[in-house]
């Protein structure tokens, strides 16, 4: 599986921005998949999940970024988006798309991650 990041970029204050990852692979659907994002000097931390299960919410969203960014797919186009509002300078990082192929379990954080994507740049100055 490999995983194509795109739409990083520099943007002020309250701007938005869409990510996009395109995954490689015939099963894309039933992937779990998430964005996760890595600030200078710091650990990579989740930001958002969706999935393919059964039961429970098929989103997750960090408390940091629950109300402005949205995670969605399309499996026609084997891509996940993420769509960041309002952006704030804090929300500056590397953004990384991963990817969960063991069905119906969702990505918890960066051990679960079968694929990594490699990363696109996000710089939100105020």
């Amino acid at each position: 599986v490999q995983l194509v990041e795109s739409g990083g970029g520099s943007v002020q204050a309250g701007d938005s921005l869409r990510l996009s990852c395109v995954a490689s692979g015939r099963t894309f659907s039933s992937y779990s998949m998430g964005w996760f994002r890595q600030a200078p000097g710091k650990e990579r931390d989740l930001v958002a999940t969706i999935s393919f299960t059964r039961s429970g919410p098929p989103t997750y969203y960090a408390d940091s970024v629950k109300g402005r960014f949205t995670i969605s797919r399309d499996n026609a186009k084997n891509t996940v988006y993420l769509q960041m509002n309002s952006l704030k300078p804090e929300d500056t990082a590397i953004y990384y798309c991963a990817a969960r192929t063991a069905i119906s379990v969702r990505i918890t954080g960066p051990t679960d991650v079968d694929y990594w994507g490699q990363g696109t740049q996000v710089t939100v100055s105020s």
